[in-house]
């Protein structure tokens, strides 16, 4: 009789049964008077990689806790794993991962012993927990730093053992709440890369972010949350095409120069007026361009791009500053 394939390292067994890994119907989240979220629908799919958006008090993070069990609904029902988190939520977090966005790691201990220590809280047998510390530290990168203090890294590597920390109990779910935030561009797409290796093995993983080309790259699905409500959800490219024309054309008009009335509005499907710029949605940017020019629409700078999420984000959302 042959002996099966090894479990690869990072993953959990597939959960049992065909139904969402998440899903919440009429969810709503009060603090007192405050409702921070306002009756909201959802389902994330296994081995979907599905992401929150949204302003600040939007909703995310206090989704994000109902979805880890740490925090339960007002009102509405929300399955986690198929269970219930009021009556299962200690079986339900033994079973996710979690990387919250401010790192909890113990600085005055070494990388292998954050891991360790981690790793008991689960009731892992010690030799299973040295064994796959091993891996998980070879996965992301810091197999070289075990024996360092926490208080030696840099940012991106306390964000990847974190991370390794995050997958110590072979989880089902992980949940990401602004996992590459504060970090420089080659430590993000180290990061990203690692994410991408988990979305391939199968790994269901729920996130938060403020980048948006974070969303796009690592998202399968998004909503994006204003108020405490949804208020758009699909693929990052189907939402570009729902709620944004293919290219936008960007002008710097010159100081105290603005275009006859209606002019602008003749050659573009949507345009928005910034203190700085004029930005303008068509199908064709290089048509318009082209017009804009022809048109005799005095500007120092024209730059044609295509349309991206943060174009959605913000044409849903506003530019308001939220604190």
């Amino acid at each position: 009789m042959s002996t099966p394939p090894a479990e690869h390292p990072l993953i959990a067994a597939r959960p049992t049964g065909t139904g969402p890994a998440v899903e919440a119907v009429g969810v709503v989240k009060r603090f007192g008077d405050f409702t921070a979220v306002a009756g909201i629908d959802f389902a994330v799919a296994p081995g979907e990689t599905f992401g929150f958006l949204g302003p600040n008090g939007a909703g995310k993070s206090s989704t994000m806790r109902m979805v880890g069990c740490v925090s339960h609904p007002t009102e509405g029902t929300m399955r986690v794993l198929g269970r219930d988190p009021r009556r299962d939520g200690p079986e339900i977090r033994g079973r996710l991962g979690v990387v919250p966005q401010q790192d909890t790691l113990d600085g005055e201990l070494t990388v292998m012993d954050n891991m360790y220590v981690y790793g008991r809280f689960f009731r892992l047998p010690r030799a299973e927990v040295r064994a796959r510390s091993a891996e998980l530290l070879e996965f992301v990168q810091l197999a070289d730093r075990a024996t360092a203090k926490v208080d030696e890294l840099s940012g991106g590597m306390k964000r990847r053992l974190t991370i390794a920390r995050a997958l110590i109990n072979r989880p089902e779910l992980v949940l990401l709440d602004e996992p590459t935030t504060g970090l420089d561009p080659q430590a993000r797409h180290l990061l990203w890369e690692r994410l991408y290796r988990l979305r391939a093995d199968g790994v269901t993983l729920v996130l938060t972010t403020h980048y948006m080309d974070e969303a796009e790259q690592l998202c399968d699905r998004l909503v994006i949350m204003d108020r405490g409500r949804i208020v758009a959800e699909g693929g990052p490219a189907e939402l570009i095409r729902r709620h944004a024309a293919r290219d936008v054309v960007e002008l710097r008009l010159p100081a105290g120069a603005e275009p006859p009335s209606g002019v602008l509005e003749e050659l573009a499907d949507h345009v928005e007026r910034l203190p700085d710029r004029v930005l303008l949605s068509t199908d064709d940017g290089d048509q318009t361009l082209a017009a804009v020019i022809g048109r005799g629409v005095a500007h120092e700078r024209a730059v044609v791009r295509r349309a991206t999420l943060e174009d959605v984000f913000l044409r849903l959302t506003g530019r308001t500053l939220v604190d």
